[in-house]
């Protein structure tokens, strides 16, 4: 994933009512840029002589910074992990589990100022989301449950505010590393970057379109 992008999808994060927390100060860019570099600083070979890469980081930051992105902590990170997971794979590195990023509070840390530690772990796969959807305004949903439900249901995973939606509208099932998109028969469909389709195993960076809302699934 390119940079730019990875940006583009922070700065939209934090607009609106957390505008005002990263107007000056660290910003959450800063920190997936150092990630990227630790990334790329600590390559090794697996004995089948292929390019592994850490998957697990904690990020240490000052009591002040660490406060300020309590705000968006839990977004963030799903974000930081999915920028991670998209630069390996854009570059053919591989991960011994899954990829997780953790904020701590570092007292030894000033303001601005972070350190991130890096591991290989495999024991990062349990407790973490497998995956998320990255809603249309910034916002993160993670995928936690085997199905999720979308719909215009009040009880839905995610509630679909769209008079074109179905109320329950579709499903997301987890199978294996991803999920699939299965349609529950809704009026209008459901399509998977701009094709409507009735089952689809869904690929890291595929947009979804609900009636006329549209979000994009994210692996960890």
């Amino acid at each position: 994933m390119a940079l730019r992008d990875f940006e583009d999808r922070l700065e939209r994060m934090v607009e609106g009512m957390f505008a005002r927390a990263f107007k000056t100060g660290l910003q959450p860019v800063e920190i997936g840029r150092r990630l990227v570099k630790e990334l790329d600083a600590n390559r090794s070979l697996d004995v089948k002589g292929r390019t592994i890469v850490p998957n697990r980081f904690v990020v240490r930051l000052s009591a002040a910074d660490h406060e300020r992105f309590s705000q968006i902590e839990e977004s963030l990170r799903l974000e930081l992990a999915g920028s991670i997971r998209q630069h390996a794979q854009a570059n053919g590195l591989l991960f011994l589990g899954r990829v997780a990023v953790a904020l701590v509070e570092d007292a030894s840390r000033v303001v601005g100022m972070f350190r991130i530690e890096s591991a290989f772990d495999e024991s990062a796969v349990e407790g973490a989301p497998p995956a998320y959807l990255e809603l249309a305004d910034g916002q993160t949903v993670p995928l936690t449950q085997e199905v999720a439900v979308l719909g215009r249901l009040p009880e839905s995973t995610v509630v679909l505010s769209d008079p074109n939606a179905s109320r329950r509208h579709a499903e997301l099932h987890a199978e294996g590393d991803s999920y699939t998109l299965v349609d529950l028969g809704s009026t209008n469909g459901s399509k998977v970057n701009g094709i409507r389709v009735g089952r689809q195993l869904l690929r890291d960076g595929d947009s979804l379109t609900f009636g006329t809302i549209t979000m994009v699934f994210r692996l960890l």
